[in-house]
């Protein structure tokens, strides 16, 4: 039983979701969203506010954007790409606090979180088979 909650316990420690890491910005913690995607993807639309760098660039680029023990995020397209634990990988080599976004952009997008592209921010419609509509109140 204890190797299980191991497990988990490890599994939460290095991943993340689109649900969490809204709610950590909406919290004011300061974490830095990576895109590691391509140019084409980022251009298509991106987590608001993420940074761009792509998985390849993060040895040379990260140690001189981003302040050391810096919490990171990275993601890359869906859950059925594997960038975003190809970025995670090479800024844990760098000794940085990182965590991959599981769903990457296709769950944040789906689930209805501040997305930027050319034309600025805004959200798409909720998906109701990955997110919950959200309430409006009628004050």
């Amino acid at each position: 039983m204890i190797e299980r909650a191991d497990y988990f316990a490890a599994k939460l420690a290095y991943e993340t979701d689109a649900s969490d890491l809204y709610a950590r910005q909406k919290a004011g913690d300061y974490v830095v969203v990576i895109d590691v995607r391509s140019d084409e993807a980022w251009a298509q639309g991106r987590v608001a506010g993420a940074v761009h760098m792509h998985y390849s660039e993060i040895a040379a680029r990260a140690p001189q954007e981003i302040p050391e023990g810096t919490d990171v995020v990275v993601y890359c397209w869906s859950p059925g790409c594997n960038a975003g634990a190809k970025g995670a990988l090479e800024f844990a080599k760098l000794g940085y606090p990182v965590r991959e976004m599981i769903g990457g952009f296709e769950y944040w997008a789906r689930e209805g979180y501040p997305v930027e592209d050319h034309d600025g921010i805004h959200r798409r419609p909720i998906d109701p088979l990955t997110g919950v509509p959200r309430v409006r109140s009628r004050a």
